[in-house]
């Protein structure tokens, strides 16, 4: 008995947190930074700032010495030098050498303080790359979110529609067998529940591939339970209505990602000229040079008169290693008098990049200002027509009341009520549309603003 008490117990937990989990709608903040940490792009965007720190570590790495180890071991056959004497010799010998090099740039013409300045720059340009794709993720988020909420104010609009339609046959039945209507209008009438339905399938479907867009957008897998709150209320609570396009312009043109990261890339050329420069300068470098060697062979034994009177054994490894080390060092000035002209088109083609750059952060301002005078436009335009469409809805609604009363005591044939239904559909549909145009486009010009979709 207590055994199936857990059981049951444990069942109802999980069929709560089953419930629990469905029953769960996502509103527009918790979209975008889901979004926002787990969109592919974003992820890409987010390597592309790793690489640039590693680039930078390379930068880092030019200002430090090199360091070269080397050793071989060789067998020399037949007549060769002997490494000790120096005698020619037909024998066959061993040798072990090792070494060391060790290098560093004194000057090389500001390439490398350059080179580092030029990653520096390359890091804070992915970084806006990496906010630039963040707030396109975010904006095609909310476009796609008022979708959802288009599509299930539009199914709830479509299902009332059949409501009021099957309450209306099941009227003009009634009326039919009173005698009040021809039989003809009942027939009009089931079109129209017939016709009706068929709105409300694809408006279903409709929903469910909005849905199934902006669980995409979210890398959500589970997207037929997948839905979002019902916050539907147009509304300006910024107030940015109230701005107007220049304040709007000239403060996008402080914060703007896009400005942003044409200035950063034009000052990315600039450094990349000054790189291309230092080629023309001399460079000087450091070097130290550490080796040794060792053979295996025997080695001639000489009298106190200097005759050969036979071999000896080598010495043993570490003292010939010691007794056999050399050392370089010094300095190596290099001086370019002439490389083909490499360093010449390096430095023209450098001209042309920063040329196009400072072209680009011309264009992108041009681009802004354009952009934000058009939005400004398309809100101004898109709020009229709202407040234009629920006035017509509002006429539509009554005349459609009138027509109702008329069909019902046989003043108006069913085409002609079927025809006032219709519009008051359509007007429905327009403040929808409508609506949710204007949410989006008052989105954007906040965008502009620099007012963010979410609160961080």
């Amino acid at each position: 008995m207590k055994k199936n008490s857990c059981i049951s117990f444990v069942f109802i937990v999980l069929f709560g947190l089953s419930v629990q989990g469905q029953s769960k709608k996502w509103t527009l903040e918790e979209c975008v930074k889901y979004a926002i940490q787990n969109n592919i792009s974003i992820k890409q965007s987010e390597l592309d700032t790793k690489t640039a720190t590693i680039d930078k570590k390379g930068a880092i790495g030019n200002f430090l010495p090199s360091l070269n180890a080397s050793a071989s071991h060789s067998w020399n056959i037949g007549l060769n030098q002997d490494i000790t004497t120096g005698l020619l010799r037909n024998q066959t010998t061993q040798f072990t050498s090792a070494g060391a090099n060790v290098g560093v740039d004194i000057y090389k013409g500001l390439q490398n303080q350059n080179t580092l300045r030029k990653a520096n720059l390359s890091i804070v340009a992915a970084k806006y790359q990496l906010l630039k794709m963040q707030e396109d993720v975010a904006l095609n988020v909310a476009n796609a979110f008022l979708q959802v909420l288009f599509n299930k104010e539009n199914l709830k609009v479509q299902k009332e529609q059949l409501g009021i339609n099957e309450k209306q046959y099941a009227r003009s039945e009634e009326l039919v067998k009173a005698g009040s209507i021809p039989r003809g209008d009942l027939l009009d009438i089931k079109a129209t529940v017939a016709s009706n339905n068929q709105n409300v399938i694809a408006a279903d479907n409709a929903l469910l591939i909005s849905k199934l867009s902006l669980a995409q957008l979210l890398q959500l897998k589970d997207f037929e339970n997948f839905d979002v709150v019902d916050d539907t209320d147009v509304k300006d609570e910024n107030n940015i209505m109230a701005q107007s396009p220049v304040a709007i312009y000239d403060k996008a043109k402080e914060g703007r990602t896009e400005l942003k990261i044409a200035r950063t890339n034009l000052e990315i050329s600039q450094k990349n000229l000054e790189i291309a420069k230092g080629a023309f300068q001399p460079t000087l470098q450091g070097f130290y040079s550490f080796n040794s060697r060792v053979s295996y062979a025997d080695v001639p034994a000489f009298d106190s008169m200097g005759n050969l009177i036979g071999t000896r054994s080598p010495a043993p490894f570490f003292d010939q290693f010691s007794d056999n080390k050399g050392q370089s060092f010094g300095a190596q000035l290099s001086i370019p008098i002439f490389n083909g002209f490499s360093a010449k088109n390096n430095v023209e083609r450098s001209k042309v990049s920063l040329e196009r750059s400072k072209i680009a952060v011309e264009q992108q301002d041009l681009d802004l200002q354009r952009n934000v005078f058009t939005a400004f436009a398309d809100a101004k335009g898109a709020l009229n027509a709202y407040e234009s469409s629920v006035v017509a809805l509002e006429s539509r609604q009554g005349a459609y009341d009138y027509a109702k009363e008329k069909y019902a005591v046989g003043l108006m044939n069913s085409f002609d009520f079927n025809q006032s239904q219709t519009l008051l559909t359509n007007a429905q549909s327009d403040v929808l549309r409508t609506k949710y145009d204007y949410i989006f486009k008052i989105k954007i010009l906040e965008f502009y603003f620099g007012i963010p979709l979410i609160k961080n």
